[in-house]
């Protein structure tokens, strides 16, 4: 382990600073060059064996990795979790896993109290937190970007904390997809016009399907809604994920909700899914954050029967997402395959 350390690559500031301020947590790690490697394998294999040290020397090295592990783990909720940001990202990214992120604050330390109590007596979290790669660190964690220390907080990628606590997930597994290495969930602690944090709404977050943060945050609030909708319990379609993904995008380009041009986007979307498809709309009030609106979403198609019969039943396959405009309201949509 220690030699492999020796070969551990450095980190590319620039890098950084273009993931974060992207909304995206792309690839940290700079290239060494081919002589830099090999200089420090040769170094490496140039040292003499543990036992031609002197034995105080090797005992110290023994006591090492103890004493690193102390350093950068932590045991939390009866599960270890990580305390170092650019090692958990590099693990996260080798093991092609989700890396959670939850970041701490002694203002919130009630709330995170509860959330520890609850990851560590539910059976049903822990076993899904045991498939990603957890890092815990406090809200004033900062990296070094060309020389400067810049907070986490501070990057458009934890933008949705709104600089509080909570949690971000980044999806280092799906590779090759648009979302790979962006945050695909955000769960602040803080309270906002409709959202109020649940320890539950961990429990939600890492058992959605794959998907960008607007797809799997709508889809999130579809699933704890308090009457239990059913709609996302399907197969997650790529053509109906698109398909809500353009007509959300369409919707707040023209600053109108509508069904506009279903007729010759049934056809295309039917074709693709075997079956027919139906659609629902919705907005939401303007000046509000993402997950607000998300919310203020679906409790408008609770408002509507017709809406309401499709996002509460079960369906063979389903798409969400929504879009910003530039008027500052957030236009939903989602459609179903039966």
């Amino acid at each position: 382990m220690l030699f492999a350390s020796s070969l551990m690559k450095p980190l590319c500031a620039s890098a950084i600073l273009a993931a974060l301020a992207s909304s995206s947590l792309v690839d940290v790690v700079c290239a060494e060059s081919t002589e830099s490697q090999s200089a420090a394998a040769a170094t490496a294999e140039s040292q003499p064996a543990d036992e031609a040290k002197p034995a105080d020397e090797v005992e110290s090295q023994e006591k090492k990795p103890v004493e690193e592990k102390k350093k950068s783990t932590v045991d939390v909720g009866g599960l270890e979790w990580r305390t170092d940001y650019n090692k958990a990202y590099q693990a996260a990214k080798l093991a092609k896993r989700m890396l959670l992120i939850n970041l701490t604050s002694s203002s919130t330390n009630n709330v995170q109290a509860s959330v520890d109590k609850y990851m560590a007596t539910n059976a049903n979290v822990q076993k899904k937190l045991q498939n990603v790669v957890r890092l815990r660190l406090p809200i004033d964690a900062e990296i070094m970007v060309d020389g400067k220390a810049q907070r986490l907080v501070s990057f458009a990628a934890f933008s949705q904390l709104q600089g509080g606590a909570g949690f971000v997930l980044l999806d280092l597994k799906n590779e090759g997809t648009n979302h790979y290495g962006h945050a695909v969930n955000v769960l602040p602690y803080s309270s906002g016009k409709y959202y109020h944090w649940q320890n539950n709404h961990l429990n939600v977050v890492l058992d959605l399907p794959p998907g960008t943060l607007t797809q799997r945050t709508m889809i999130w609030a579809v699933r704890t809604h308090p009457e239990a909708p059913q709609s996302t319990y399907g197969a997650h379609h790529p053509t109906l994920a698109s398909g809500a993904a353009n007509h959300s995008s369409y919707q707040a380009s023209i600053g109108q909700q509508g069904h506009q041009n279903f007729g010759s986007r049934f056809n295309q979307l039917s074709g693709a899914t075997g079956g027919p498809v139906s659609e629902v709309v919705a907005e939401s009030w303007p000046g509000q954050n993402m997950i607000d609106s998300c919310i203020d979403c679906v409790q408008s198609w609770r408002g509507s029967s017709g809406h309401w019969r499709g996002v509460a039943g079960r369906h063979r396959a389903f798409g969400y997402d929504i879009r910003r405009g530039r008027n500052g309201i957030w236009y939903g949509t989602g459609i179903f395959a039966d």
